[in-house]
């Protein structure tokens, strides 16, 4: 299959959707498919263009055996609701022209990935006039998102831009989403089942093992063999509620054998290394490269996935995938009655978002109890084998395209 990939976000990012977005392209192309990628420089987490990488300029580069075109890019210094607007119209506006340039290869399918939904307008044209199929991934549902979490506001303006989203969505031949909760909004959002596919985050589960031994971090952090540790490793930005971490290591700070380690980069760091400066008990990391993943997950006793109620169910964590893998036990904060919630009830302990005090006595809970962690740790290797396996997970979406690509209806 000839494959183009139209997102703003792609390798070598490290996180979130460009790292999926990365992974997906190698696999294919490893698969002997023609894919193709128009996307923007790297500069996510940090929000900034990364060395080597120019954000005025087109740029042609082959990636693991995928032609890979990079488009002109605004990135906001601060980052607010309409700055985040602006940024996401000038990829919108500047990758027109690049994907106008694929106009004689043909692909079959143009694949976009929400966010941003900016890009959807002119990959379904492009889509219908190459008569090609037209395929809407959601990683994050990002009106939704921008509204619950207060980036944009307004009654009005959200009952437009969800019609709008609502419209933009019904153009798209197959609509994939990564968790069973994002897929039942989909459906609420007029997405009829025959377009929906389930295409979740995955893991390299050979590649991220629970560890043998002791992870060489615990030595170059100079933490004691017999140290309980207490991790987040992600993007630190909006959806995080990263405030609790601060909270939850200010409530522990007299429990010596409890240390946590923050390691990321994104918008919101500076706050959190600033709520944490006084705190002895807390170690901050830089996003560590993609080949020590294992080892930086295999640091944790217990791992950390905090998470703002008002964003339930409108994301799923992608790291959620990697931490399960590592074979450790998961606090997070998720309701019940949400889908992380349930993931979360049979590997860790899930409590209600936003609670400090809750949060903190679930790890304390943990590190007290060694024993319970290595059942739950058991747990959670399992459900990544299960349902996370990078292969099995890619081998049906490959599947799933080779079938809408085949599929003649209209």
């Amino acid at each position: 299959m000839k494959l183009l990939v139209y997102g703003i976000n792609f390798a070598p990012e490290l996180t979130g959707i460009g790292k999926y977005t990365g992974e997906m392209v190698a696999w294919l192309a490893a698969q002997g498919h023609d894919v193709r990628v128009v996307t923007a420089p790297p500069y996510y987490p940090d929000w900034a263009v990364w060395p080597g990488y120019n954000a005025a300029r087109y740029r042609t580069e082959n990636w693991n055996g995928a032609k890979v075109i990079r488009t002109p890019l605004w990135v906001p210094r601060k980052v607010t609701g309409t700055r985040r607007l602006i940024h996401l119209a000038s990829f919108a506006l500047s990758s027109i022209p690049a994907l106008l340039a694929q106009w004689h290869w043909k692909p079959d399918v143009v694949w976009v990935t929400e966010p941003p939904l900016f890009c959807s307008p002119a990959a379904v044209a492009f889509a219908r006039l190459r008569s090609a199929k037209a395929w809407l991934h959601i990683q994050d549902y990002e009106v939704d998102a921008a509204f619950e979490l207060g980036l944009l506001k307004g009654r009005r303006m959200r009952s437009i831009v969800a019609s709008m989203e609502r419209r933009l969505m019904r153009c798209f031949d197959r609509i994939s989403t990564i968790s069973m909760r994002m897929m039942e909004r989909a459906t609420s959002k007029g997405t009829e089942d025959a377009r929906l596919v389930s295409l979740p985050n995955w893991a390299d589960v050979s590649a991220i093992r629970p560890l043998a031994g002791a992870s060489p971090y615990r030595a170059e952090l100079g933490l004691a063999p017999d140290a309980v540790v207490a991790l987040y490793s992600g993007n630190m930005g909006a959806k995080q509620g990263l405030e609790l971490l601060a909270e939850t290591a200010s409530l522990l700070a007299g429990h010596r054998d409890i240390h946590f380690v923050f390691c990321g980069n994104g918008a919101g760091r500076a706050d959190l290394m600033k709520r944490c400066e006084k705190l002895s008990n807390v170690r901050f990391l830089d996003l560590q490269p993609m080949e020590r993943l294992g080892d930086l997950l295999g640091l944790a006793d217990i791992h950390l996935l905090p998470q703002r109620a008002d964003a339930a169910d409108l994301v799923m964590p992608s790291k959620l995938t990697g931490i399960l893998s590592s074979g450790r036990p998961v606090v997070a904060g998720a309701r019940s009655e949400t889908e992380l919630g349930q993931v979360t009830a049979k590997c860790g302990i899930a409590v209600p978002p936003d609670d400090p005090k809750a949060f903190a006595d679930a790890v304390l809970s943990l590190a007290s109890q060694p024993e319970r962690r290595r059942e739950l740790g058991i747990r959670a290797r399992t459900y990544a084998e299960e349902n996370f396996d990078r292969d099995a997970v890619l081998r049906q979406f490959e599947r799933d395209l080779k079938a809408c690509v085949a599929d003649t209806r209209r």
